[in-house]
């Protein structure tokens, strides 16, 4: 880019060609009084206080380019006085009272009343009498129009950096301001309550509620969805007070969630666990440390191989899930060892490894917006990942082409956009119908086909035995809309493909995953910049929780335990027990064990065929670490009775969860404000978390309390002085992670795989060769209808998901914000389906499937498919894992059918 030379002020200077002039004086620490300039926003010239003369002429310089030679005044008597004119303007409608405003000493009207000289008399002559009504509707967010500026900063915000477009100017003269729409209040608009406004706004009309100075802020992760996001954690004392986002992290730019920005008040909760709890006589009484240590590894002793069951959380650090998963195989002698990834994303990992030897995404969640194609499956990102939400937006209004297939009109169908409303179970039909419009138009990529994958002819064939409608027949989506979408993924390149649970929790969930990524194959989609699969996984780590071995097919970075090279899909992979053995120092256990759903429900069997994981489940024991499982798993009344009847169980948490209460002891944890260590995100970044807080009470550290058990019991190899010393162990033996350090750590940005201390990391995957395997490889697919279909008894098809405000079960709810804005359950219900059921929108119903009924609110909709309902997964009070079903589970990855389950619904 050419440079251009200008003067300002009699001092020359050079910047870029494009800088407007505003950019460049300040640039050059030249200050020029502005209010509605914002460096992440495109110039708009509404304040007009940045007004300058060019060679006698006043223009706008946030809007004016720098051409060369051009001669700049920024203080002429003339552009002095129209200057003057409108910051008093400004004042006459602003209240002044500064010393009680949370922007005080950083207002930018203060800042530029000081710079033109508004004196205190001047002040109070130009003081407006009237107050506007304080808009105090939102549980975070203050909106005081007496302090409004009306430089559209919020506005412009809200469309350019969230995409919600939630607020704009309304009325005209004396009468604008900011409103929603209808003038309703924020509370009640379509405000998604990112916060990016209130950290944007240069005056007091925007302020967080009950906001606190912190007294000192510490770089972070956030500790909700899994991508990522960089946080500037404040605090004041011994509590949190604030939360911002990291401006310099290239993920978020410094833009966060409701979650990210107002959620982190469930870490200073009075219902934090402070002590380690022991049950006696059926009531836990207090104890100590040592008590329940001693209790523990005492108990734990008794059970070996597979009579004890280990949980991982995919909340806690890498160094906590290594260290669960090292405790399992070394200290119990069992592969029981799994974590939440079995409920949602195995699928996933178990689905991409043997194809293309990889199930992470496989860009940088920076190079969304390169995409020129988003083919958005059975995932609700501006929901369930809202940053990565942002930048698909983003990129869909700068020209992307978005595909959305979900029996749910989700806020992305906002855009232009092709949707697929298919029904709940049917992904793989609709998915080889495009990939027949693919091969029979020739739009696929033929030489990537032939140079980098292999057994396509066998792919090919299964197509050929299914038409396109077949696909309409099966989707109930018009067969011109599955030729349009593909047609347009396959032109669309570089190509994008999104999912996340309504493509996984399925009990075919892994032809799902095959199925898109044969689509990503067909079209040369893998290996570059904004192209190839993303995989949206939902917990802060739970890509590190299958990274780290928390499952019993693998050890640490996707290392193969003994038994599972036998399956076919597998056989390309040796075992690693061997490694493992000499590394860890003891002999490990040579049978396989059993994931989330098989550990409490001994008839859950694969659908479509058997598998190595149908094997019988005699465990008497569980340790389990931070997973509320009793509501987190299918047919949960499986996993109460199956605790319930244990011999022993440990729970290790932060609160004392409806899981912790069936514990026979409950040990405390620490959050991840109270601790060091690391977390991967869904883009396979590793990324340090840091220590704000101390724990409350005598709170400790996950990987302190495994420790502390394993050592209690004998073992060694568990001598750890800090997690910096238990990463060190994971670089030595994963490889993926060889290079990872937390010196590198505070220096670079590291994605996996990074082999040794001076590679520099992967951010694009499959560049120059596929990873573990020499190609990619294609299966022939076939479409398999879910286990449990509609009838006359239950004739709707109940699919499940979260909601913006809201997690799981446990943290969010116990941050009184986000509870007011989704207080309770709810079933989004078709129109048509609520009117022959004289069902309106409020009225208590009556979900029954064919296990349970629970009772939750009707929200009546037209963004459902009709005989499809959407039910929320987060309220205890309305269990919807009560209803859902584990007799059927994935071959593969033995993920749950969670996605369809036939229900009926009544008036409650």
């Amino acid at each position: 880019m050419h440079k251009v030379n200008l003067v300002i002020d009699n001092v020359a200077i050079t910047v870029q060609e494009g800088t407007t002039v505003l950019q460049a004086a300040l640039q050059n620490n030249i200050y020029i009084p502005h209010l509605c300039h914002h460096p992440d926003l495109k110039p708009a010239g509404i304040c007009r206080l940045c007004i300058v003369d060019v060679g006698g002429q006043m223009l706008v310089s946030c809007s004016t380019a720098v051409v060369e030679g051009m001669m700049v005044k920024t203080g002429t008597p003339a552009v002095e006085k129209v200057r003057r004119l409108a910051v008093e303007l400004l004042i006459a409608e602003h209240d002044a009272a500064c010393l009680t405003c949370g922007k005080n000493f950083n207002c930018k009207l203060q800042e530029v009343s000081r710079f033109v000289g508004i004196d205190r008399e001047r002040l109070m002559e130009l003081q407006a009498a009237e107050r506007k009504p304080v808009d105090n509707s939102h549980p975070f967010i203050t909106r005081d129009y007496n302090k409004c500026v009306l430089c559209g900063i919020c506005v412009r915000t809200c469309a350019e950096i969230q995409g919600a477009s939630a607020i704009d100017f309304a009325l005209r003269g004396y009468a604008t301001k900011i409103s929603t729409f209808g003038d309703n209040p924020l509370r009640e608009s379509a405000c998604e309550s990112c916060g990016e406004c209130v950290e944007r706004c240069p005056v007091g009309a925007l302020l967080p509620v009950g906001f606190e100075q912190p007294a000192r802020e510490v770089e972070t992760v956030c500790p909700f969805c899994g991508t990522g996001c960089g946080l500037l954690l404040g605090a004041r004392g011994d509590k949190l007070v604030s939360a911002r986002g990291n401006p310099g992290h290239t993920t978020n730019k410094g833009r966060l969630c409701v979650k990210g920005r107002f959620g982190w008040s469930f870490v200073n909760s009075p219902e934090r666990l402070k002590t380690p709890l022991i049950k006696k006589e059926g009531v836990f009484v207090e104890a100590s440390w040592d008590e329940a240590i001693e209790l523990v590894s005492a108990k734990l002793s008794q059970y070996r191989e597979e009579e004890a069951g280990v949980f991982a959380s995919a909340k806690t650090t890498n160094e906590e899930i290594y260290l669960a998963s090292k405790f399992a195989r070394v200290v119990l002698g069992t592969n029981n060892i799994a974590n939440v990834a079995h409920l949602c994303h195995a699928n996933t990992v178990r689905g991409l490894l043997p194809v293309t030897g990889s199930a992470g995404m496989t860009v940088p969640a920076w190079q969304i917006r390169e995409a020129a194609c988003f083919f958005v499956a059975g995932c609700n990102p501006t929901e369930a990942h809202p940053v990565i939400g942002m930048e698909i937006r983003k990129a869909v209004r700068e020209g992307a082409k978005l595909i959305v297939a979900n029996p749910k009109e989700i806020s992305l169908c906002r855009l232009p956009h092709i949707r697929l409303p298919l029904r709940p179970g049917t992904d793989v039909a609709l998915i080889l119908g495009m990939a027949r419009v693919i091969l029979d138009e020739g739009l696929l990529d033929e030489k990537f086909i032939a140079e980098r994958t292999v057994n396509f002819a066998a792919f090919k064939e299964s197509l050929e035995m299914f038409s396109l409608d077949e696909a309409e027949a099966v989707t109930g989506v018009a067969r011109d809309l599955i030729r349009e979408a593909a047609r347009v993924y396959a032109a669309g390149k570089p190509a994008l493909i999104f999912w996340s649970m309504g493509i996984t929790q399925h009990s075919h969930g892994h032809n799902n995953v095959w199925a898109l990524a044969h689509l990503a194959m067909m079209t040369g989609n893998y290996g570059k910049p904004g192209a190839g699969v993303a995989p949206l996984r939902g917990h802060n780590n739970v890509q590190g929780a299958t990274d780290m071995g928390a499952t019993p097919a693998w050890y640490p970075g996707y290392q193969l335990c003994p038994g599972y090279e036998l399956y076919p899909r597998f056989n390309k992979f040796s075992s690693s027990r061997e490694k493992f053995e000499k590394a860890w120092g003891y002999k490990l256990p040579d049978t396989p064990g059993l994931s989330t759903v098989k550990q409490f429900n001994a008839k859950a069997k694969g659908w479509g065929g058997t598998g190595m994981w149908d094997l019988p489940q005699k465990i008497k024991a569980w340790y389990i670490i931070g997973a509320d499982l009793v509501h987190g798993v299918a047919e949960s009344e499986h996993v109460r009775r199956s605790l319930e009847q244990a011999e022993f169980v440990v729970v290790q948490d932060i609160f004392l969860t409806d899981t912790a209460r069936l514990a026979d002891v409950v040990l405390p944890a620490a959050s991840f404000a109270e601790k060091d260590g690391t977390f991967t995100s869904t883009d396979r970044r590793v990324q340090r978390i840091r220590k704000v807080l101390e724990p409350p009470g005598s709170a400790k550290a996950d990987w302190w309390i495994t420790c502390e058990i394993a050592r209690r019991m004998g073992y060694s190899g568990f001598d750890f002085q800090n997690p910096g010393q238990i990463m060190d162990e994971i670089a030595s033996l994963v490889p993926l992670y060889g290079g990872i350090s937390y010196a590198r750590l505070e220096e670079e940005e590291l994605r996996w795989p990074c082999y040794d201390e001076n590679h520099p990391g992967t951010p694009v995957l499959h560049v120059d060769k596929f990873l573990r395997v020499e190609k990619a490889e294609f299966w022939p697919l076939a479409y398999i209808p879910s286990p449990e279909l509609p009838d006359e008894d239950f004739p709707l098809i109940m699919t499940t998901g979260r909601t913006l405000p809201h997690f799981h079960y446990n943290i969010t709810r116990k941050v009184e914000g986000l509870s007011n804005l989704c207080p309770e359950d709810f079933v989004e219900i078709n129109e048509r389906d609520a009117a022959a059921l004289d069902i309106r929108s409020g009225d208590k119903i009556r979900v029954i499937s064919r296990r349970s009924s629970v009772v939750s609110k009707a929200k009546v909709s037209n963004g459902i498919l009709p005989g499809v309902v959407f039910k929320t997964i987060h309220f205890t009070e309305s269990p919807t894992n009560m209803l859902t079903s584990a007799e059927y589970i994935d071959p593969v990855g033995t993920t749950p059918n969670t996605k369809v389950c036939p229900v009926r619904i009544e008036k409650a």
